[in-house]
């Protein structure tokens, strides 16, 4: 009897050690793996980041590498990541992020700027906005967001930075106001803080 009892304890202490190596050799697999994939998935993430900076800047603007020049400017209540543009060594642009809240969420944009303040490029990089309506914004859907390059917060008076429902200069969709609206709002308030950050973001840094 005492013997049997030795020998039931003796294989559930084994079983114990035996999940217990298991669990072990399995977090090992997995940091093992982390390890492996963490830098093919950051030079993923770096290339996809790249591409996007570059959509929102004309062919050849800049000939450095935006994401070793970068800088959080502003204050903590409107400090952004900003990417300074360069050209033979002096800032001629940026881009950073602006968002303003749309129907369901924030729409969240990337803003090419010169060093004038005007509009390079504006792309949206992240909005849940009503399929067939909503969608618009996105480049691939529809060529609106194109109606931004040019325009700066000197070429129209603060009351033109609206739709025209509201009585401003771009257009709305169709029965989707609320999201060309929230653009709108998120373009001007990047040109707002672009304009309020010029020197720094211009002057600020040593060329590179």
């Amino acid at each position: 009897m005492s013997d049997g009892l030795a020998r039931l304890r003796l294989g559930l202490s084994w079983q114990g050690v035996s999940l217990g190596l298991m669990a072990l050799l399995a977090s090992a697999a997995l940091a093992i793996a982390n390890d492996l994939t963490r830098e093919r998935i950051a030079a993923a993430e770096a290339r996809d980041l790249q591409a996007t900076l570059a959509q929102v800047l004309p062919a050849g603007f800049a000939d450095n590498d935006l994401l070793a020049d970068s800088q959080r400017v502003g204050d903590a209540g409107g400090e952004r990541l900003v990417y300074r543009a360069r050209r033979s060594g002096r800032v001629v642009g940026a881009v950073f992020q602006s968002a303003a809240r749309g129907y369901a969420a924030d729409i969240v944009l990337l803003i090419g700027v010169d060093a004038g303040g005007s509009l390079l490029g504006v792309r949206v990089v992240k909005h849940v906005e009503t399929p067939g309506l909503g969608d618009k914004i996105e480049i691939g859907k529809s060529k609106w967001i194109l109606g931004f390059e040019g325009k700066s917060l000197a070429s129209l008076p603060a009351a033109q930075w609206a739709v025209k429902k509201d009585g401003g200069a771009f257009d709305q969709f169709a029965g989707a106001t609320i999201t060309p609206r929230a653009v709108v709002k998120a373009v001007k308030g990047g040109l707002d803080f672009f304009a309020a950050h010029r020197d720094e973001i211009l002057d600020g840094a040593k060329a590179k």
